[in-house]
C-alpha cells in the first residue's frame, strides 16, 4: 500500500468513525430533547404512525390509541377523562400539542424514547408495526375514584400520598374537563373546545392539586411554624405564649383575633400544643414573630416551599417569602395568611414528612415503563428530598397533629379505630371574599400509609359561614379509609 493510499484510508476511516458517532449521540444521546423540541416536525409526523402506548393505572389504560380513519393513523381516547384529566392531560398530533403525563412522558409514550433504540430497530427489522411504551403510574384507581366523587361539584382539589415512598396515590381537581374533546382530530372543534375551557372563569384546565392560582394555607401552616420551634431548640409543645383575646400587629394598626373571637381557652397563657389543637391565631402570630422569619422560611424549605417538583408533572412553587417587609407579615405569615401561599401537594408533603419520623420524600407519579415486548424498561426510584426534623422532636408534631383529630377542631377527620392526625384551615382572602377551606393528614398514626391534602375554593360556596372541619375534612377522610380499606 503507497503512502497517498495509506493516508486516504485512515481519512476515511477517521470520517466514518466521526459519523458514527455523530449519529450515535443524535439517536441516543439528544434523542429525547429532540423528540420532545416543538420544532421537529418529523416527530410530530412520526407519530401519526406509531401507535402511542397507554398510560396505566390500578392495571388498567386510562389513556390509550385505538384505531382512525383518518391520515392520522391513530386516535388517543381517555376512560373516564374528568376524572382523570388533570393527570393524563391530553394529546392532539393535529394541533402538535399535549399535557399533563402525556406531554411529561411523552418520549416514551411515543416511542421515540432513546432507551428504545434498540426496541425501533428491532421492530423495523422484523416488519412489527411500531409502537410506544406503555406509562405505568403510581395512582391507586379506586383510591382516586373515592377522591373525585368525594370532591364532588366543589371547587378545589385532593391529593394523596405515600408518607414513605412519595407515590402519588390520587390527584383530582374541580372543575374537571373530559380530554377527549381537546384530542379530536378536528382542529376545528378541538380548538373550539379548548378555547371554551380556557374561557371558563372557573378554570378546568388548571391542575389545582400542584399549580394554578395557589391559596394562603391559612392554618394548616401552623405545622410549619410548629415545626421551626421544635427545631430551634428553644420550644417544646408545652411551651406557653401569652394568651390574649385581640393582638395588635407589630408595627401596624392592624388587630388579629382567634376564630372564637375570645381566647384560647383558659388561662392567662397557651401552651404551644393547645394552640395548635384549638388551631388559635394569635399565639401562633406570637410564636411567629418570636421565631423570626428567617427561621420559619428555612423550616418552610425543608419540607418543600419555594421548589417546583417534577413528578413528573411540574408543580408550582410553594411560596414563603424571601423577603418579608416587617414583624407584622411575619405574624401573619404564622398562621398562614399574608404572604404565604401553597398548593396542596405542598400540603401533603408537609404531613407526609411528619408521618415518616421527619423525612419528606420527593412525590412520584409513575412507577415504570413497559416496553412494547412486555419488558421493563424504565422503574422510578424513591428519594429523599431531605430531614425536616429529627425523629424524637418529629414524635412530638405527630402526637400534637392527632390530638387535634382527637381532640381539637379537625374531628370530621376521625376514622373508628384509627389514630389519624391532621390539621384543618379555614383561610382568609379578603374582607368579603369566601374563605378557602383545607385539612391535612395522615393515617394510621403509628404506621403511616398515606399522606392526604384538600382544598376547597370558594367557601365550598358557602361563603364565609364554611369551615376545614366542616367540609375539607370529611372530604380527606374518605380518601384515607379507601386507601386503608376501610
Amino acid at each position: 500500500m503507497t503512502k497517498e493510499l495509506r493516508r486516504l484510508s485512515i481519512l476515511v476511516l477517521f470520517m466514518f468513525l466521526a459519523l458514527f458517532a455523530s449519529t450515535s449521540i443524535i439517536q441516543v444521546v439528544q434523542a429525547d430533547a429532540l423528540s420532545q423540541n416543538s420544532n421537529n416536525t418529523r416527530a410530530r409526523y412520526d407519530s401519526y404512525e406509531v401507535q402511542r402506548g397507554s398510560i396505566v393505572a390500578s392495571g388498567s389504560a386510562i389513556a390509550l390509541s385505538v384505531p382512525s380513519k383518518d391520515v392520522y393513523a391513530w386516535q388517543r381516547q381517555y376512560v373516564d377523562s374528568k376524572m382523570w384529566a388533570p393527570v393524563t392531560g391530553y394529546f392532539n398530533p393535529a394541533l402538535g400539542s399535549a399535557t399533563g403525563i402525556e406531554k411529561a412522558m411523552n418520549a416514551q409514550l411515543g416511542g421515540t424514547s432513546g432507551s428504545l433504540f434498540i426496541s425501533r430497530i428491532e421492530q423495523i427489522l422484523s416488519g412489527q408495526p411500531l409502537r410506544g411504551s406503555n406509562v405505568v403510574l403510581s395512582l391507586d384507581a379506586n383510591v382516586q375514584k373515592v377522591a373525585f366523587d368525594a370532591l364532588g361539584s366543589l371547587q378545589g382539589a385532593v391529593i394523596a400520598i405515600e408518607p414513605k415512598t412519595g407515590r402519588v396515590l390520587a390527584m383530582v381537581t374541580s372543575p374537571s374537563f373530559d380530554a377527549n374533546t381537546i384530542a379530536t382530530h378536528d382542529a376545528k372543534a378541538a380548538n373550539a373546545a379548548y378555547d371554551a375551557l380556557n374561557a371558563d372563569p372557573t378554570h378546568p384546565l388548571y391542575n389545582r392539586a400542584i399549580g394554578g392560582d395557589l391559596n394562603p394555607p391559612g392554618s394548616t401552616f401552623k405545622l410549619v411554624t410548629a415545626s421551626a420551634a421544635l427545631a430551634s431548640g428553644k420550644y417544646t409543645p408545652q411551651s406557653t405564649l401569652p394568651n390574649v383575646a385581640a393582638y395588635q400587629l407589630p408595627g401596624s394598626t392592624a388587630v388579629v383575633h382567634n376564630d372564637t373571637g375570645g381566647t384560647c381557652g383558659p388561662g392567662d397563657t397557651v401552651t404551644i400544643a393547645d394552640a395548635l389543637r384549638l388551631s388559635c391565631n394569635i399565639p401562633m402570630a406570637e410564636l411567629a414573630v418570636q421565631l423570626g422569619d428567617d427561621a420559619i422560611r428555612a423550616e418552610a424549605e425543608k419540607y418543600g416551599f419555594n421548589k417546583s417538583f417534577d413528578l413528573p408533572l411540574t408543580s408550582t412553587p410553594s411560596t414563603y417569602p424571601h423577603t418579608i417587609s416587617d414583624d407584622a407579615q411575619t405574624a401573619l405569615s404564622g398562621f398562614g395568611q399574608g404572604q404565604v401561599l401553597a398548593t396542596p401537594l405542598q400540603m401533603a408533603m408537609v404531613s407526609a414528612g411528619i408521618a415518616n419520623g421527619g423525612i419528606v420524600m420527593n412525590p412520584r407519579m409513575v412507577d415504570r415503563v413497559i416496553a412494547p415486548d412486555l419488558s421493563v424498561q424504565q422503574t422510578f426510584d424513591n428519594t429523599e428530598f431531605g430531614r425536616a426534623l429529627s425523629s424524637d422532636l418529629d414524635a412530638e408534631m405527630v402526637q400534637m397533629m392527632v390530638a387535634n383529630v382527637s381532640s381539637g377542631i379537625a374531628t370530621n377527620a376521625r376514622i373508628d379505630g384509627v389514630d389519624v392526625g391532621g390539621k384543618t384551615g379555614t383561610a382568609q382572602n379578603g374582607p368579603d371574599k369566601p374563605y378557602t377551606l383545607w385539612f391535612t393528614g395522615f393515617a394510621p398514626a403509628e404506621n403511616p400509609q398515606v399522606a392526604v391534602a384538600v382544598v376547597v375554593e370558594d367557601g365550598g360556596g358557602r361563603g364565609q359561614s364554611g369551615s376545614g372541619n366542616a367540609i375539607a375534612a370529611p372530604i380527606a377522610k374518605k380518601v384515607m379509609e379507601a386507601v386503608l380499606g376501610r
